[in-house]
């Protein structure tokens, strides 16, 4: 029991390190770009990276950022012989990949808000409820054409495609706790949102 409680351990801080590292930073470095902290949202993610007009850029970093949570998901898949869905360590280095992003220790802890991370932990851990997440994404954006409200919309779902395809298994608490991180980082999306002033695509902030 106490060798299984340190590996699990070991692989939760492996999994926070791995997504701790910010594409956004290291992209716009590579390609001498500005920081993504120090304009627009203030946000390391692809689609602050995409406000440059660097299409290339914000696409590596949108891979980058789904690879890492994919990633996390899968050598954890590897390394424990583990399945993703009815194993705990799978799903929870996903999220611990996700923490890692939203708040990164190699960057002040100020990072992404994990759509992307996010995503490829999903569809690491099934094909299926990775695509019912981002069906509902695709749905909200083409008629609202708001990516915040989409990115909220689709983590709810996630936990109902997790709960319908799984059922009670490890995995269905894990991506509700998923969810909450992901909701929890769009707060002052919501608040936004409220007051009705949210950017739609194409618009600039209010």
């Amino acid at each position: 029991m106490q060798t299984d409680l340190i590996e699990t351990i070991a692989i939760a801080l492996a999994a926070y390190a791995l997504g701790s590292i910010s594409f956004a930073v290291f992209v716009s470095k590579a390609m001498r770009l500005p920081d993504p902290r120090s304009y627009g949202s203030n946000n390391p993610g692809a689609t602050n990276v995409l406000r440059t007009g660097n299409k290339l850029a914000a696409a590596l970093t949108l891979l980058g950022d789904a690879g890492k949570g994919a990633l996390a998901v899968g050598l954890t898949v590897l390394y424990t012989g583990e399945s993703a869905i009815s194993g705990f360590n799978a799903p929870m280095a996903g999220a611990m990949a996700l923490l890692g992003h939203i708040y990164p220790a190699f960057h002040g802890f100020k990072g992404g808000k994990g759509v992307a991370t996010a995503a490829g932990v999903l569809l690491s851990l099934s094909l299926y409820l990775g695509l019912g997440a981002l069906l509902s994404f695709g749905i909200i954006v083409l008629f609202f054409r708001m990516i915040s409200l989409a990115s909220i919309i689709a983590a709810l779902f996630a936990v109902f495609w997790a709960w319908s395809l799984f059922g009670m298994t490890p995995v269905t608490p894990v991506v509700g706790a998923i969810a909450l991180l992901v909701i929890w980082r769009h707060r002052e999306n919501i608040a936004r949102l409220l007051r009705g002033v949210e950017p739609r695509l194409g618009e600039k902030k209010t």
